[in-house]
């Protein structure tokens, strides 16, 4: 994710180094803090909290954990708090639907449909059990990392994703049923 060197010129006080690191991560904490709260407008305040959190807390990091663990801790207790704070609203998004040559405009329509349905399958999962799928399946963690950045151990990491999975499966389960030639909406 971040170069050790990067990380050690913030820590020391190089100010050009702790900018260049913020800017590396800042996509990344948007993306959690986006999947964890499922709206915009949240996730960017979350995100711009946790980076400020990163800048005033950088010599706290120790090598004992990786950096993207570390700052995927204080992203997700962020935004923990932040939704324990507020009752989480679904945005609508809109899609920008792009075509290719092996794609209909009904793939499309139905991908985006998908897309959402999912997102909102995860919206309705516990808090505990939204931020594991999240760090395992759209951040791409590692069991291990997902304990160390939740501060969990690895059973009840891997308690929550079956509890998860399942949950998800029931509540996909509703979206899979045919609807016949209703709209969708």
């Amino acid at each position: 994710m971040v170069a050790p060197e990067l990380i050690k010129a913030a820590q020391s006080g190089d100010r050009d180094a702790l900018i260049t690191l913020l800017r590396e991560i800042e996509n990344h904490v948007y993306r959690t803090a986006y999947y964890i709260l499922g709206n915009e407008q949240d996730a960017l305040d979350a995100a711009q909290e946790a980076l400020i959190r990163i800048y005033t807390k950088i010599n706290s990091y120790e090598e004992k954990a990786q950096f993207k663990t570390w700052v995927q801790r204080i992203v997700t207790n962020l935004c923990i708090d932040k939704f324990r704070r507020t009752k989480p609203t679904v945005s609508i998004e809109q899609h920008d639907l792009s075509f290719t040559d092996h794609t209909t405009v009904e793939d499309e329509v139905m991908s985006s449909y998908i897309a959402q349905d999912i997102r909102e399958a995860i919206d309705k999962l516990p808090e505990h059990h939204r931020s594991v799928v999240v760090l395992r399946y759209l951040q791409d963690f590692s069991y291990n990392e997902i304990a160390e950045s939740l501060d969990l151990p690895i059973n009840t990491v891997k308690s929550y994703l079956f509890r998860a999975r399942q949950q998800l499966q029931t509540i996909l389960r509703d979206y899979k049923k045919p609807r016949g030639d209703a709209v969708r909406g």
